[in-house]
């Protein structure tokens, strides 16, 4: 999230919590996609984290992209942490350990996106270059320590490297040394929310394996295909992971709510000041017992924040977002949103998913959950292969894709942008597969390599 929300319209009730959620309904024909991508910037001489300050430090970047771009700032306490397109459109921002992340706009076709995140790497690949910095497109920072990792100038970053290690034992992994590409997409009504809420969940592991990009970690294989996948099995389980919840009979906008309202809330902002509130719950701080402002009950600028301090594997707000991807190269920054727009935008294909997605038994989900991040592709469930389960899901978002028939130049869809995951599903291998054989052969073990190989 590139701005944290002031409203400060009171919460009268608990059912304001779900309206809010409810108030992303759309029409169809309304139906955006947002994608969001994460790189690790590194210097060109050394291959090391690039620090906030300096002349050529994430400031300057951001600084000298000011300037290119023209859109708005965003502060914190002074410090220059991101920039707003001041049209409503997309936004930077920085992840805790300077991952520089583009937060897309809300566009509707597949092409458009495409041309967003090229334009995106050109501007920022130009002033990378006359800094001597690259960027890495990777789900984990292959040889930094996480000991390496600068620290960026938000304050309620500050709060989570406090908190996260009472909670579990790669918080701050998950939080410096990871990078994603998410994207955000729009629902109907509840059902519809709840429908491609459930695909989501129990899909989401094998988007994991097709995007598996991270097999490296302190500057050597470790058996994982993705470990940026799976960091996330020890981060903060009361407020990440497949949520279980949501298969259940009656879930829908309310039981999200009540799962939220017990979550630990991370911070609460008052003006330009970040009040640490880890020792309380929103449902807490609704009953007036959040000690740091005692008798004060929470307003929705306080509700909108808590909800992106929440991290299940598809997550709710007033849209879905799609969460269990590595961070990778152009075309896979196209290819994750091709992937979820062609499996939840189409109707019909929504109805295939759907039951696709009931085939897989609650053990199941937990199963693929806790397995892919190991073996990727290249595993099994109940004796069917993985990269098996990925080709009916790639062809299913092929036929929504089709579907939508949304045309540009020559081509007359966007099936397109799902040609590296036909790939990947066809050949068994994962992005992973290719790093290590790499590692393994031609590279004769020097993990540099990876700078060259993954750059963008």
């Amino acid at each position: 999230m590139a701005r944290d929300t002031l409203d400060n319209t009171p919460i009268e009730d608990r059912a304001e919590l779900a309206r809010y959620l409810a108030g992303g309904e759309k029409p169809r024909d309304q139906f955006r996609i947002g994608t969001e991508h994460e790189k690790f910037a590194f210097t060109r001489e050394g291959h090391r984290p690039v620090p906030y300050e300096g002349e050529a430090g994430i400031g300057a970047i951001l600084t000298r992209m000011q300037a290119l771009t023209g859109w708005e700032p965003i502060e914190d306490r002074g410090h220059l942490i991101g920039l707003a397109d001041p049209s409503g459109g997309g936004a930077i921002s920085l992840e805790p350990g300077g991952q520089f992340e583009l937060s897309g706009a809300p566009l509707e076709t597949l092409h458009q996106t495409c041309v967003e995140a090229n334009g995106h790497l050109a501007q920022v690949r130009q002033i990378a270059d006359e800094l001597g910095i690259g960027f890495l497109g990777l789900g984990m920072a292959p040889t930094w320590s996480h000991a390496d990792m600068p620290v960026m100038p938000k304050q309620r970053y500050k709060i989570m490297t406090r908190y996260m290690p009472k909670v579990g034992t790669r918080g701050l992994d998950m939080m410096y040394r990871t990078a994603t590409i998410q994207v955000n997409l729009d629902f109907a009504s509840e059902a519809d929310m709840v429908k491609k809420m459930r695909v989501g969940l129990a899909l989401q592991p094998i988007a994991t394996a097709l995007f598996a990009n991270s097999p490296f970690i302190d500057g050597a294989p470790n058996g994982m295909r993705s470990n940026r996948a799976a960091v996330w099995h020890d981060v903060d389980l009361q407020r990440s992971g497949p949520i279980p919840f949501a298969f259940e009979d009656g879930f829908g906008y309310e039981r999200y709510v009540d799962w939220a309202l017990d979550v630990p809330m991370y911070f609460v902002k008052r003006g330009d000041d970040y009040i640490d509130a880890t020792s309380a719950t929103f449902r807490q701080f609704m009953d007036g017992r959040f000690a740091a402002l005692p008798g004060e009950r929470p307003t929705m600028g306080d509700w909108v924040n808590h909800l992106s301090t929440l991290f299940p594997e598809v997550r709710l707000k007033r849209f879905l977002e799609m969460r269990g991807a590595d961070g990778g190269p152009w075309r896979r920054i196209c290819a994750l949103p091709a992937l979820w727009v062609g499996l939840l935008y189409d109707e019909g294909v929504l109805d295939q998913a759907a039951a696709f997605a009931a085939e897989f038994s609650a053990e199941d989900r937990r199963t693929l959950w806790l397995e892919v991040p190991r073996d990727g592709l290249t595993g099994s469930l109940n004796g069917r292969p993985v990269a098996e389960i990925a080709r009916q899901m790639v062809a299913l978002a092929s036929e929504g894709l089709a579907r939508r028939a949304r045309a540009s130049g020559d081509n007359a869809d966007e099936r397109g942008f799902l040609a590296p995951l036909e790939d990947a599903a066809h050949s068994g291998r994962a992005p992973a597969d290719d790093l290590l054989a790499a590692y393994n052969g031609p590279w004769k073990g020097d993990i540099d390599k990876v700078f060259e190989a993954n750059a963008f």
